[in-house]
């Protein structure tokens, strides 16, 4: 009886597996749902690049941007490139 019953189920395997993955299927997501409150739409959420331009534009909102330093000032504290640190410094 056993081989039948087997042979019944390896046949009819997608006829079986489909409803139950769309039962689970179906309960997580409302369980998702339920869990996080109400979905926002596409349209609301705001993207990894927009966040990133407010958050910047907050931090310059009290930096007085017309101070800046000069090339010159920069450069000195540039670290050498990693293919001169073994040659001799030019007097």
């Amino acid at each position: 009886m056993w081989p039948i019953v087997w042979t019944a189920a390896r046949t009819y395997a997608p006829y079986i597996t489909f409803p139950v993955a769309l039962v689970v299927g179906t309960v997580g997501y409302n369980l998702e749902w339920f869990i996080r409150g109400t979905p926002k739409s596409r349209e609301e959420e705001k993207g990894i690049l927009e966040l990133r331009e407010e958050r910047k534009l907050q931090e310059q909102a009290g930096i007085d941007s017309t101070k800046v330093l000069s090339l010159k000032e920069k450069m000195e504290f540039a670290p050498k490139a990693a293919l001169n640190r073994n040659r001799p410094e030019k007097s």
